[in-house]
Parts: structure tokens; C-alpha cells; sequence
């Protein structure tokens, strides 16, 4: 953990949660386990302001507690987990892509709230829905089959309670849920209707009294009572992991073969999600005779023609797909360490050939594929002049992207008798290139919040107009030159500096989303390899 990656971490909490959560969460960052009245002594928070904030921040399952022998309860906070949050925007994208506008929402309402019932969750939605669509009406039971869909695919799993009294001799296995159990739907939840709520008796009723509750009231209403009562639902980031890197992996084989290639691959994907570890090296083996079975019957791929596509995948230099036997046609697996391994040698190689230049690119991989080279060699290989091969290979030596190993043929360690070898070091590169892309999306988010810092008063100013033309446009009681009067409160520079704002900060968070499809790929060859 780095100072980079705690500024991150601080932008990314103050954004979502605000300062106060952002003060706490960054505190137990930097020192790891704290107790409660140190927090607040040490934040200058009050003790009421810091539970609040650890409750956030244990509801996004963010921050995790641990109690001593004299039960004293101590906070500690991940940084991996809080960096997941400029991914959230990917997961959501990934689900709609999925499961359409329900899926989207569902998995929006979690992430927006960390754990949710799935009553609750199906009755947000839909009603979210309802306002969206104004010529049809969704019911609640299209919305529950989506979220089961999400629960059976693994993207949504249920939360292990704690125990309810924090003891130092209850330990982990007492509380954790079996595997099988983690993606149960209650029983009450698969009955059709179940899901509208009840409101359990209360005083007022006894005494024959009615409560009068809007609907923007009854969510929040404490006697409100629900089927599955006690069983949350969170997001299993790493089912959402092994999703985007299959996608991954399937625009890889479309980009070097074709669609074809791709489809056969996301089939073999496919048949292989649920039954694969997601930090597994290799998928399941899968035949030819059940690939063939598993593809879809709008692709009409014969089976001569499937053939000819795995041999063509297994003969490939970057070796996604391996052949391990003659069985059922041929058995194959997909070699998930490698593909990766390979996505994450080409987001090098473009950063090496946007930043030195294409003759530093050639040496680059030239040095990849030969893993060990003397200055002279790589200058006959990769025929470059000898002056020139010697200022490229360090520059990117003193940018680490290279490095040097001594092999000396005598002890005195002279210059004149030592073998100096070039070669890459990708685990060391990838780090370093993740620390790089920390900074990146740290100085992105400040900059982003910097300009809209700047300008909040016209932005506050152009939404209050926009939200009187909105209302007066939905009430019917507006015409067009009161709309124009209205807009016309905002002067031409004042709008060409809006017009301005709103272009940068499009450009600053589609960079952001650049950012975090290169980390993400970083990030999954460095926990291959550890």
C-alpha cells in the first residue's frame, strides 16, 4: 500500500460518502486497526459522526471489525476494496448488457447502498421503472426473476451475519454460510406476490387508530415487516472480475481472429463460469463434442468448420486455448494465465511505443522474446545503430521499464571482464505501471472536482433554471417565450463557458474509465503471479 494508492483511495471516499466518511476511512487506511475513541480523538470527530462513518463503511463491506479478550473493538478498513470504486460504473454497464434496464437497476440500488433485501430491492426497482416507462407497466415479478437470474449467474450473493453479540470465542466457521448457501433465494421470495410489504401491529392499530404514510414515507417505516426478513444481498466483485476479464479475453480473440473465434471462446467461457475457480490458471476441459452442443443455433457453425477454429486457436503463438487430449473430438481448456498475460504485455507495449518511440518498442520486444540480451546483441537484432541502441536502452532503464543483471567472470567485479544482460522484468513493470495509474486517476478525479470547485455557482444556477423549465414544460402551464425568458437568465459566455465545462469533465471521466480497464488488467496478472 502506497501514498498513491491512499490519495486514490481519499478522492474516491470523499466523492461517494463525503468528508466525513473520507476522514475516517483514510485514518484507518494509514494506521490500520484502531479502536473507536481513537478514531475520533485522533479526527477530531465526534463519537456519534465516527460510528456513523464506520457503519458505511461496514456496509459497503469496506471496513471489517475484531474484537479483543477484553472486548475492545477494533476498525480496520481495505484499500482494495475501496479502489473497486471507480469500477462501479463497469459492473453496472456489464450487468445491463446482460439482464437490459432491470439487471441495471438492481445491481445500481446495491451498490448504491452496499446490502439490501431482495424485497426491497425489487419494489425500488420497479417502482424506478414504472416512472422510466409511461406506455407499459412493469410488475414486481419480472423484476424478481431478474434478480434470481443475477443470484443463480453468481453476480449477487447473500451477506454472512455477524454474530449478534461480538464475543472473542466466536470464531469464522461458526458464522460462515456453506458455498450452496451463499446464492439461496428464500422460499418466501419464489411465491408469486410476496413481495408487497406488511406492517407488523402497532400500538395506534390496538387502540383502532389509522397511520396515514405517503409512499415516499413507507420504505422507511420501522413496523414495516418483510418476507426475508434478515437475509442481505451484496455484490460478489469477483464473479464481476471474472466477467470483465472473460470480455476481455473475448475481444482479444476477436481483434487476432474473428467474430467466429470469438463466439466459440465465449461459449467455452460460458460453460465454464460457474464451474471454475475465478482465480483458477485454467478453465475445466471441455470436448469439442460439448462445445459443439453448447453453441448457440444462430451461429450455424458446422462442425467441421468448429474444428478447424479450435485447431486454428491451439496452433496460436499467444496460445489462449491449449489441446490436453484426442477424447470426444478433442479435449481443450483455455489458458486464462496466459491470455492475461499477454493482454497485460500489450498495454505495456502501447505505453512503451507512446512514450519512447517505435524503435524503444522494437527493443522492448525484442528483449521479451529473447529474455536475456547484451547491448551488442540487441543492436544487431533489432538493427539499430550502436549509439543510438545505447541511449534507448537506458532511458528506459532509468524509467524501469528495463533491467540490468551483472554477470562478472572474475571477483573483482571489473567492467572490461562483466556480462552485461538486458531483459524485462514484467512483474516489476506491471507494478510500477500501476502506481502510475493510481497517480493517473488521482490527479483525473482532482482536476474534475477542481473545475466543477470553480464554476459551482453557475452550475447551481443553470440547474435551478433547468429544473423550473422542466417543471413548468411537465405541468403544461409554460409557454415558449416564459421557456426563453428563462434561458435566457444565462448569458452567451456564460453558456459557452458550460458548454466548456461539461466537455472537459466528459473527457476527464472517459479517461478515468481508460484508466481503470488498464489497472484492472495490471491487477489481474499481478494476483496471478503472487
Amino acid at each position: 500500500m502506497s501514498n498513491i494508492q491512499i490519495r486514490l483511495a481519499s478522492l474516491l471516499l470523499r466523492e461517494n460518502y463525503g468528508e466525513i466518511v473520507e476522514k475516517v476511512g483514510s485514518y484507518l487506511i494509514k494506521y490500520g486497526l484502531k479502536a473507536l475513541r481513537a478514531i475520533a480523538l485522533d479526527t477530531n470527530l465526534k463519537l456519534d459522526q465516527v460510528r456513523k462513518a464506520l457503519c458505511v463503511l461496514i456496509t459497503h463491506n469496506m471496513a471489517k471489525f475484531t474484537s479483543t479478550k477484553r472486548g475492545i473493538i477494533y476498525y480496520q478498513v481495505s484499500v482494495k476494496t475501496v479502489l473497486l470504486l471507480s469500477r462501479y460504473p463497469r459492473y453496472i454497464y456489464s450487468v445491463k448488457t446482460l439482464y437490459g434496464d432491470a439487471g441495471e437497476l438492481i445491481v445500481e440500488e446495491i451498490l448504491q447502498n452496499g446490502q439490501l433485501l431482495m424485497s426491497k430491492v425489487v419494489r425500488k426497482v420497479t417502482e424506478r421503472l414504472n416512472e422510466a416507462l409511461e406506455d407499459r407497466t412493469v410488475e414486481e415479478s419480472f423484476v424478481r426473476d431478474k434478480f434470481i437470474d443475477l443470484v443463480s449467474t453468481h453476480f449477487l450473493q447473500r451477506v454472512v451475519n455477524p454474530p449478534s453479540d461480538i464475543d472473542s470465542t466466536v470464531t469464522e466457521s461458526e458464522t460462515a454460510i456453506e458455498e450452496e448457501d451463499l446464492y439461496k433465494i428464500p422460499e418466501a421470495m419464489k411465491i408469486e406476490g410476496c413481495i408487497s410489504r406488511k406492517r407488523r401491529r402497532s400500538e395506534d392499530e390496538d387502540r383502532g387508530t389509522k397511520r396515514i404514510r405517503t409512499d415516499s414515507t413507507a420504505s422507511e417505516d420501522p413496523s414495516e415487516s418483510f418476507p426475508d426478513d434478515g437475509v442481505y444481498w451484496h455484490t460478489n466483485f469477483d464473479r464481476f472480475h471474472q466477467h470483465l476479464r472473460d470480455q476481455a479475453i473475448i475481444d482479444a480473440v476477436s481483434r487476432r481472429v474473428d467474430k467466429i473465434g470469438a463466439e466459440i471462446v465465449r461459449t467455452m467461457l460460458r460453460m465454464s463460469e460457474l464451474t471454475t475457480d475465478p482465480k483458477a490458471t485454467l478453465t475445466k476441459p471441455m470436448s469439442s463434442h460439448e462445445i459443439f452442443h453448447a453453441l448457440s443455433r444462430e451461429l450455424n457453425i458446422p462442425r467441421p468448420t468448429l474444428d478447424q477454429y479450435l485447431k486454428l486457436l491451439a496452433d496460436d503463438q499467444i496460445d489462449f486455448i491449449n489441446k490436453t487430449g484426442e477424447s470426444g473430438g478433442g479435449i481443450y481448456v483455455i489458458n486464462i494465465y496466459k491470455a492475461i498475460k499477454s493482454l497485460c504485455i500489450a498495454h505495456i507495449e502501447s505505453v512503451v511505443q507512446e512514450r519512447f518511440g517505435s524503435k524503444c518498442y522494437r527493443i522492448f520486444r525484442l528483449l521479451l522474446l529473447k529474455q536475456h540480451l547484451e547491448q551488442k546483441q540487441v543492436e544487431e537484432f533489432a538493427m539499430i545503430p550502436a549509439k543510438e541502441a545505447k541511449e534507448l536502452l537506458y532511458q528506459m532503464f532509468s524509467e524501469h521499464f528495463v533491467s540490468v543483471q551483472e554477470i562478472p567472470r572474475t571477483p573483482d567485479h571489473a567492467p572490461s571482464r562483466t556480462f552485461y544482460l538486458f531483459s524485462v522484468n514484467l512483474n516489476q513493470v506491471c507494478r510500477m505501471l500501476l502506481e502510475r495509474c493510481y497517480k493517473t486517476n488521482a490527479n483525473l478525479i482532482a482536476r474534475r472536482e477542481h473545475d466543477t470547485y470553480e464554476n459551482r455557482r453557475l452550475l447551481e444556477r443553470s440547474q435551478r433554471i433547468e429544473a423550473v423549465v422542466a417543471a413548468s414544460l411537465r405541468n403544461n402551464d409554460g409557454n415558449p417565450e416564459q421557456t426563453a425568458e428563462l434561458e435566457e437568465m444565462i448569458t452567451p459566455p456564460e453558456r459557452a463557458q458550460l458548454n466548456k465545462l461539461k466537455h472537459n469533465v466528459n473527457k476527464l471521466e472517459q479517461s478515468e474509465l481508460q484508466v481503470e480497464e488498464t489497472i484492472f488488467i495490471l491487477t489481474s496478472y499481478v494476483q496471478m503471479v503472487v
